[in-house]
Protein backbone atom coordinates (compact mmCIF):
# COMPACT_ATOMS: atom_id res chain seq x y z
CA UNK A 1 0.00 0.00 0.00
CA UNK A 2 1.03 3.52 -0.48
CA UNK A 3 1.09 5.68 2.69
CA UNK A 4 2.95 8.26 4.14
CA UNK A 5 6.07 7.45 6.02
CA UNK A 6 9.61 8.72 7.68
CA UNK A 7 12.24 8.95 5.71
CA UNK A 8 16.29 9.51 6.70
CA UNK A 9 18.55 11.01 4.95
CA UNK A 10 21.76 9.24 5.87
CA UNK A 11 24.41 12.13 4.58
CA UNK A 12 23.04 14.71 6.40
CA UNK A 13 21.93 12.35 9.51
CA UNK A 14 24.83 13.64 12.51
CA UNK A 15 24.12 10.04 14.91
CA UNK A 16 22.81 12.76 17.86
CA UNK A 17 20.18 9.96 18.42
CA UNK A 18 17.55 12.83 19.46
CA UNK A 19 14.96 11.42 17.03
CA UNK A 20 15.11 7.80 18.70
CA UNK A 21 13.92 9.35 22.01
CA UNK A 22 11.18 11.26 20.26
CA UNK A 23 9.51 8.36 17.83
CA UNK A 24 7.07 7.11 20.68
CA UNK A 25 6.24 3.85 18.26
CA UNK A 26 10.92 2.42 18.49
CA UNK A 27 10.24 3.12 15.01
CA UNK A 28 13.79 4.46 14.80
CA UNK A 29 16.91 3.03 16.49
CA UNK A 30 20.93 4.43 15.72
CA UNK A 31 22.74 1.59 13.12
CA UNK A 32 26.68 2.26 13.02
CA UNK A 33 26.31 5.36 14.11
CA UNK A 34 22.91 6.50 12.19
CA UNK A 35 20.02 6.48 12.58
CA UNK A 36 17.17 4.08 10.95
CA UNK A 37 13.71 3.43 10.30
CA UNK A 38 14.03 -0.41 11.48
CA UNK A 39 10.68 -1.69 9.79
CA UNK A 40 7.34 0.16 8.29
CA UNK A 41 4.82 -1.28 10.25
CA UNK A 42 6.71 1.10 13.28
CA UNK A 43 6.10 3.81 12.03
CA UNK A 44 2.65 5.59 11.86
CA UNK A 45 4.14 8.27 9.28
CA UNK A 46 2.63 11.26 11.56
CA UNK A 47 6.17 12.65 12.07
CA UNK A 48 7.14 13.20 15.86
CA UNK A 49 10.49 12.95 15.01
CA UNK A 50 10.75 15.88 12.92
CA UNK A 51 11.42 18.35 14.98
CA UNK A 52 13.74 16.07 17.34
CA UNK A 53 15.99 16.41 14.30
CA UNK A 54 18.69 19.16 14.07
CA UNK A 55 20.45 18.28 11.14
CA UNK A 56 16.91 18.51 9.38
CA UNK A 57 17.74 14.98 8.20
CA UNK A 58 13.93 13.54 8.33
CA UNK A 59 10.96 13.70 6.07
CA UNK A 60 7.62 12.23 5.46
CA UNK A 61 7.12 11.09 1.97
CA UNK A 62 4.53 8.96 0.56
CA UNK A 63 5.69 5.59 -0.65
CA UNK A 64 4.86 1.63 -0.72
CA UNK A 65 5.19 0.44 2.57
CA UNK A 66 3.60 -1.95 4.97
CA UNK A 67 0.83 -1.23 7.01
CA UNK A 68 1.54 0.23 10.19
CA UNK A 69 0.62 -1.88 13.38
CA UNK A 70 -0.40 -1.03 17.20
CA UNK A 71 -0.23 -4.55 17.96
CA UNK A 72 3.97 -4.91 16.60
CA UNK A 73 4.54 -1.78 18.35
CA UNK A 74 3.21 -2.95 21.39
CA UNK A 75 4.84 -6.12 21.19
CA UNK A 76 8.03 -4.28 20.67
CA UNK A 77 7.39 -2.36 23.46
CA UNK A 78 7.01 -5.01 25.81
CA UNK A 79 10.11 -6.87 23.88
CA UNK A 80 12.30 -3.72 24.87
CA UNK A 81 11.02 -3.31 28.31
CA UNK A 82 11.50 -6.96 28.98
CA UNK A 83 15.06 -6.67 27.97
CA UNK A 84 15.54 -3.07 29.81
CA UNK A 85 19.03 -1.89 28.55
CA UNK A 86 21.03 0.73 29.59
CA UNK A 87 20.47 3.86 28.63
CA UNK A 88 21.83 4.56 25.07
CA UNK A 89 23.85 7.64 24.27
CA UNK A 90 23.92 8.76 21.37
CA UNK A 91 26.63 7.57 18.74
CA UNK A 92 27.54 5.93 21.99
CA UNK A 93 29.26 9.36 22.97
CA UNK A 94 28.19 11.69 26.53
CA UNK A 95 29.32 15.08 24.14
CA UNK A 96 25.94 14.98 22.07
CA UNK A 97 24.04 14.14 24.87
CA UNK A 98 21.36 17.68 25.56
CA UNK A 99 21.33 18.86 29.12
CA UNK A 100 21.14 22.03 31.29
CA UNK A 101 24.59 22.29 33.07
CA UNK A 102 24.05 23.63 37.17
CA UNK A 103 26.86 25.17 38.90
CA UNK A 104 27.43 25.28 42.21
CA UNK A 105 28.80 28.26 43.80
CA UNK A 106 32.68 28.20 44.12
CA UNK A 107 33.29 31.08 46.09
CA UNK A 108 35.33 32.81 43.02
CA UNK A 109 33.65 36.26 42.31
CA UNK A 110 32.42 36.51 39.05
CA UNK A 111 31.89 40.49 39.69
CA UNK A 112 33.19 42.70 37.19
CA UNK A 113 35.67 43.95 39.69
CA UNK A 114 37.51 40.30 39.72
CA UNK A 115 39.56 41.49 36.58
CA UNK A 116 41.41 43.52 38.73
CA UNK A 117 41.47 41.75 41.77
CA UNK A 118 42.30 38.10 40.26
CA UNK A 119 45.48 36.71 41.15
CA UNK A 120 47.27 34.88 38.44
CA UNK A 121 47.00 31.56 39.59
CA UNK A 122 43.19 31.81 40.18
CA UNK A 123 40.95 29.35 38.28
CA UNK A 124 37.85 31.02 36.90
CA UNK A 125 35.01 29.11 36.57
CA UNK A 126 32.78 28.08 33.29
CA UNK A 127 29.29 29.92 32.59
CA UNK A 128 27.99 27.19 30.43
CA UNK A 129 24.63 26.52 31.29
CA UNK A 130 23.72 23.79 28.13
CA UNK A 131 24.94 21.01 26.54
CA UNK A 132 25.46 21.12 23.08
CA UNK A 133 26.42 24.74 22.22
CA UNK A 134 26.68 23.86 18.75
CA UNK A 135 24.17 25.39 16.08
CA UNK A 136 23.84 22.36 14.35
CA UNK A 137 23.47 19.94 17.11
CA UNK A 138 20.87 22.13 19.41
CA UNK A 139 17.15 20.77 19.62
CA UNK A 140 15.50 23.65 18.48
CA UNK A 141 12.31 21.99 21.53
CA UNK A 142 15.19 21.92 24.34
CA UNK A 143 13.80 22.63 27.50
CA UNK A 144 16.89 25.29 28.09
CA UNK A 145 15.89 27.31 25.22
CA UNK A 146 12.09 28.10 27.34
CA UNK A 147 11.88 31.61 27.98
CA UNK A 148 16.35 31.90 27.91
CA UNK A 149 18.68 34.94 26.92
CA UNK A 150 19.84 33.45 23.58
CA UNK A 151 23.40 34.21 22.93
CA UNK A 152 24.42 34.04 19.61
CA UNK A 153 27.94 33.58 18.78
CA UNK A 154 30.65 33.26 16.13
CA UNK A 155 32.99 30.82 17.31
CA UNK A 156 36.24 32.11 16.75
CA UNK A 157 34.97 34.91 19.26
CA UNK A 158 35.43 32.93 22.59
CA UNK A 159 38.75 32.63 21.33
CA UNK A 160 39.87 35.82 20.81
CA UNK A 161 37.88 38.18 23.91
CA UNK A 162 39.68 36.73 27.29
CA UNK A 163 36.37 37.20 29.23
CA UNK A 164 33.82 35.49 27.07
CA UNK A 165 32.32 33.41 29.69
CA UNK A 166 31.70 36.21 32.15
CA UNK A 167 30.67 39.08 29.85
CA UNK A 168 28.24 37.26 27.59
CA UNK A 169 28.11 33.53 28.31
CA UNK A 170 26.76 34.40 31.75
CA UNK A 171 23.07 33.87 31.94
CA UNK A 172 22.90 33.13 28.50
CA UNK A 173 21.72 30.29 26.45
CA UNK A 174 24.77 29.40 24.00
CA UNK A 175 24.44 28.55 20.65
CA UNK A 176 27.82 28.90 18.47
CA UNK A 177 28.38 28.63 14.82
CA UNK A 178 30.87 29.79 11.66
CA UNK A 179 29.10 31.88 9.27
CA UNK A 180 31.72 31.13 6.70
CA UNK A 181 32.40 27.31 6.53
CA UNK A 182 28.46 26.62 7.44
CA UNK A 183 25.28 27.10 5.59
CA UNK A 184 23.92 30.30 6.16
CA UNK A 185 19.94 29.27 5.20
CA UNK A 186 20.36 26.34 7.77
CA UNK A 187 20.98 28.67 10.45
CA UNK A 188 18.60 30.84 9.52
CA UNK A 189 15.50 28.07 9.62
CA UNK A 190 17.37 26.75 12.90
CA UNK A 191 17.17 30.13 14.70
CA UNK A 192 13.66 30.57 13.29
CA UNK A 193 12.84 27.51 14.77
CA UNK A 194 14.41 28.55 18.13
CA UNK A 195 13.02 31.74 18.30
CA UNK A 196 9.18 30.39 17.39
CA UNK A 197 9.24 27.17 19.89
CA UNK A 198 10.41 29.25 22.91
CA UNK A 199 9.79 32.61 24.65
CA UNK A 200 13.13 34.43 24.23
CA UNK A 201 13.65 37.25 26.31
CA UNK A 202 16.41 38.57 24.70
CA UNK A 203 19.18 38.00 21.94
CA UNK A 204 22.67 38.83 22.04
CA UNK A 205 24.87 38.47 18.86
CA UNK A 206 28.53 38.33 18.89
CA UNK A 207 30.95 38.63 15.97
CA UNK A 208 34.24 38.69 14.68
CA UNK A 209 35.40 42.19 13.10
CA UNK A 210 36.12 40.06 10.33
CA UNK A 211 33.23 40.74 6.92
CA UNK A 212 32.63 37.41 6.56
CA UNK A 213 31.28 37.17 10.12
CA UNK A 214 28.31 39.23 9.25
CA UNK A 215 26.90 36.14 7.84
CA UNK A 216 25.83 35.31 11.78
CA UNK A 217 24.27 38.77 12.10
CA UNK A 218 22.61 38.04 8.90
CA UNK A 219 20.75 34.72 10.07
CA UNK A 220 19.89 35.93 13.20
CA UNK A 221 17.78 39.33 11.93
CA UNK A 222 16.33 37.00 9.23
CA UNK A 223 14.89 34.53 12.03
CA UNK A 224 13.32 37.40 14.36
CA UNK A 225 11.62 38.33 10.96
CA UNK A 226 10.05 35.13 10.24
CA UNK A 227 9.31 34.20 13.85
CA UNK A 228 8.01 37.96 14.17
CA UNK A 229 10.32 37.79 17.30
CA UNK A 230 10.32 41.80 19.35
CA UNK A 231 12.75 41.39 22.15
CA UNK A 232 15.58 43.24 23.61
CA UNK A 233 18.81 42.84 20.72
CA UNK A 234 22.17 43.69 21.42
CA UNK A 235 25.33 43.19 19.05
CA UNK A 236 28.86 43.18 19.63
CA UNK A 237 31.71 43.30 17.63
CA UNK A 238 34.85 41.56 18.79
CA UNK A 239 38.50 42.54 16.95
CA UNK A 240 40.96 40.10 16.41
CA UNK A 241 43.16 41.62 18.66
CA UNK A 242 40.99 40.94 21.11
CA UNK A 243 38.96 44.39 21.83
CA UNK A 244 35.61 45.22 21.80
CA UNK A 245 34.97 47.93 19.12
Amino acid sequence: MKRKIVHIDQEKCTGCGLCVNACHEGAIELVDGKAKLISDIYCDGLGDCLPACPADAIQIVEREAGAYSEEAVEALRVKKDAVAPAPTLPCGCPGTMAKKITREKTGVPHAETVKESAKPDEKIPSELAQWPVQLKLVNPKADYFKGADLLVAADCTAFAYGDFHRDFIKGHTTVIGCPKLDDNEFYKEKLTEILSANEIKSITVVRMEVPCCSGIVNAVKEAMLRSKTIVPYREVVVGIDGTVK
